[in-house]
Formats: structure tokens, sequence, C-alpha cells
């Protein structure tokens, strides 16, 4: 196994960062969404200034952006990662730990003995035996997704200005919050970044570059009952939890939810439920790799809330979709330059190329749709949003590589600005 020269440093900057809570909140109106997102991007503000990046600076709307000087004439480019963890799972006391040199076999966790990794859960573990890996404890999740991504680029940044010798034109770095819940580009970002394309480092396997990704929606629906004693009940009651278990049961459930889709499908999910029987709000994702299709998921969900107001003309039913991201495709396709050179960049570190769509999202999205070309490169981040989180540090140490030969790439690309 071929250790990388960035090993030492991404294994203390990730297990670092890591420890530090980032948590987002849908339900929070702030920006960013948890105070606690700052915590980590003052601490990179600083190590940006102390390794000499200039324009170093937070946004009144929560990211740190700074730029590494060009030393050469060339494209401009952007390198992005979000500081905020996934609300899906506990990210509070995070305890980072190094498995130094795997060889193979099942991972236990020392503060959840009942938890157990191998490589029948996570196939990639196969790949990485003699490797360095980095998981949490056991009781949370590691948050690899996407401080991997912010400690690739801090890395690379550094080693770029420390080494003014290797030819790259201006890179725009910049650490987002809120990526988890769909909040992190603000419509000032594409303008502050100034850049003629940019890269989200917020993949998994080594080799993945992705120019496709889900189109998103979100649903909420509310339902108002009629909330009465229920010693007085009967003929009166309209329990809105009971008429929220028949819009979920309505709903496709063998072709159309997360845990019975693949591939390009797309599907309607649950995500969250609140409230009593007087009032209940169901909130819902919806994804589909085509407008049409996220279109025609979304029409379902309003004729099953429409069907079972129908039903039960008492209570009030409301259902509101929002758009989130559209899939990048869409306008990628009308130029592939950067996803051209990213491709270049992984054969050049010596990797077998991985193009496949995100079964997901990136900040990436939405800075496409805004503008900003933006595809999406690995991390080396497994078993995301869960207990069971791990990365190798060596897959980490190949994504610095791919940046590294990317921005050098880029110095023989026509500005794309015109």
């Amino acid at each position: 196994m071929m250790r990388t020269p960035f090993d030492t440093e991404l294994q203390e900057r990730l297990m670092r960062y890591a420890a530090i809570d980032t948590q987002s909140d849908e339900s929070s109106a702030s920006q960013p969404s948890t105070p606690c997102q700052l915590d980590l991007s003052r601490m990179l503000l600083a190590e940006l200034e102390e390794m000499g990046a200039a324009d170093v600076r937070l946004t009144d709307y929560g990211v740190v952006l700074a730029t590494v000087p060009a030393t050469a004439k060339g494209s401009v480019i952007g390198l992005c990662a979000h500081v905020d963890t996934a609300p899906q799972f506990n990210a509070t006391g995070v305890k980072p730990r190094l498995i130094a040199g795997y060889n193979g076999g099942d991972i236990t966790f020392p503060d959840a003995p009942e938890r157990r990794l191998g490589p029948d859960v996570s196939p990639h573990l196969n790949a990485c035996v003699g490797h360095d890996l980095i998981t949490a404890s056991g009781t949370t999740l590691l948050g690899g997704d996407d401080k991997a991504g912010v400690a690739i680029i801090m890395t690379a940044a550094r080693h770029l200005l420390a080494n003014p010798d290797i030819p790259h034109g201006e890179l725009r770095l910049a650490f987002t919050p809120d990526e988890e819940i769909g909040r992190g580009v603000d419509p000032r970002l594409p303008g502050d970044m100034a850049c003629d394309f940019a890269y989200t480092f917020d993949g998994s396997k080594p080799g993945e570059v992705e120019h496709e990704t889900f189109s998103a929606d979100r649903g909420i629906v509310t339902i108002t009952g009629v909330s009465v004693h229920p010693g007085w009940a009967k003929n009166k009651l309209v329990n809105a939890m009971h008429l929220a278990a028949r819009v979920i049961d309505a709903l496709p459930q063998n072709a159309m939810t997360p845990e019975t889709t693949s591939g390009a499908e797309g599907f309607i999910h649950a995500t969250d439920i609140s409230g009593d029987a007087g009032h209940v709000r169901i909130g819902f994702i919806i994804r589909d790799f085509e407008r049409e299709g996220l279109a025609q998921k979304g029409d379902i969900l309003r004729s099953v809330c429409e069907l079972v107001a129908l039903d039960e003309p008492r209570a009030q039913i409301t259902c509101e979709i929002t758009p989130q991201y559209r899939n990048m495709r869409y306008w990628l396709e009308k130029d592939m330059t950067p996803v051209h050179l990213a491709h270049a960049a992984v054969r050049d570190a010596g990797l077998e190329l991985v193009s496949i769509p995100i079964r997901g999202g990136t900040d990436g999205s939405r800075l496409t749709e805004m503008g900003l070309p933006c595809p999406n490169i690995f991390t080396g981040m497994q078993e995301i949003h869960g207990p069971l989180e791990w990365i190798s540090v060596q897959d980490m140490g190949k994504a610095v590589q791919v940046a590294l030969h990317l921005v050098q790439r880029a110095v023989g690309a026509e500005d794309m600005r015109g």
C-alpha cells in the first residue's frame, strides 16, 4: 500500500475538525442555522491566515473565503467543501480514532460494543487493507461528510502556498455552512467566489468525478384535526395523527421509497414527523434525476393529501412543495470543460475514473444552477450519516493529489469567462 506525502497532515486535520460539533438544524431560521458551525469556520480562518492565504474572510452569510494567489496564467478555479454535519444522527461529542494499518476483518467501537463494521457491510474495506482508517467511537457519526473535503482542500492549499514553483492559476477556496439542509449556497456566493468554474470535494470512493445529481424538492404536509376531550369525543374528534398515518400509508411503498429504489430511480421519503392529535407536520424529501419525474412525485404526494382530505372534510390538510436543487447535468452538459479537466486529473493521479450519477446532491448542484459550473470529486468518505462512518487517510491523500493535478491542468485551460 502506497502512502502519500500528505497522510500525516490529513489525519491530524480530519481528527481535529471532526471533534468540533457543527451539526446543522433545518428548524432554525438563522444563517448559519447553528452557531457551532462558526467554531470550525473561525478555526479555518486562523489556519488560512497562518499559512499565508490571501483575502481571507468570513462572510455575513457564514462562508469562509480565501485565495491562493496564481503562480501562472490560467483559469481561476474554486475548491469547495461544507463544514456542517448531517442532522440525521448524533454529532455531539465526536471522538475520532485512528486505526493504523487496518489488517482486514471486523472493526468494533469502544463506546458501542454492539456495533460492528466489516467488509460485508462496507465492501470498500477490502480495498483498504494496510490503510490508516479513521472512525468515530460508535455513538456518533464521524463527520467526514464533509470535513474530509475541508481537510483535503486545506492540505492542498497549504502545499501550494509552500511551493510557489508549482504552476497554477488563481485558486478560490470556499467553506460553506448548512449544506446538509440544502441552504449552503447563498445567492451572493457565486459572485464572491469570482471564478471560472469550481469543484466540491464531497464524494465517496477514489476516482469518482460526478456531474449528475438528483433534482430535489422539499415537501411539508400539515394536518389540522378537531381536538376534543377524549371522554366526549365520539363523532367529534378528528385525530390528526391517524390522518398522518393514512397519508404515509397511501404513498407507494414498494417502488418509491429510498429503501426500495436504486440507480436512476427516484423516491418520496418521509423524513420527520411532529405534532399531536390536533395538529401534525410531516416532512418529505422528493428526489428524481429528471425534472419530469420530480414533478410526477410531487403530484403523487399532493393527490394523496387531497384524497385523505376528501374522506375527512372536517380536517384541514395542506401540502407545500418547494424547490431545493436541480440536476447539475442540465448545465454542465452544455460545456464539459471542468468535467474533462477533473477526469484528466484523476488519471494523472493513477486512479481509475468512476463517473456515475449521485443519489444525492451537493453545494455544486446549486452553484451550477446559479451559473458557476461545479462538478463533484471524491474524498474517500464511507457509510456517512451514521455511527459506522469511516474513511481511509490514504484515499484522502489521493484526493489531494487529484486537486494538485487539477489546478496545474487548469493552467492550460481556456479562460471560461472569455
